[in-house]
């Protein structure tokens, strides 16, 4: 399990989510565990796998409206 993101990931980029997913797949952490390990939801991991089905590791990268829901704003994504 040394390729999976630490514990207490916050911050979840394209290639963290990815890992996850590549270690769910290859049998190396469970469904439960991995919830458990990040604290995420059964759906939330799902909703990854469906966006890397669809579209590779950019369907796994953050929407503009994702993004402002994490509370702080993208100023590099900012067009005034």
């Amino acid at each position: 399990m040394t390729d999976l993101p630490p514990p207490n990931t916050k911050r979840w980029v394209a290639r963290r989510k990815a890992a996850v997913l590549a270690a769910l797949r290859d049998g190396a952490i469970t469904l439960e565990e991995a919830c458990r390990r990040y604290e995420l939801s059964e759906e939330e991991l799902q909703s990854w796998q469906r966006a890397f089905d669809a579209h590779g590791l950019p369907g796994l990268r953050a929407t503009r409206l994702q993004r402002r829901r994490g509370g702080r704003p993208n100023l590099a994504h900012r067009r005034d």
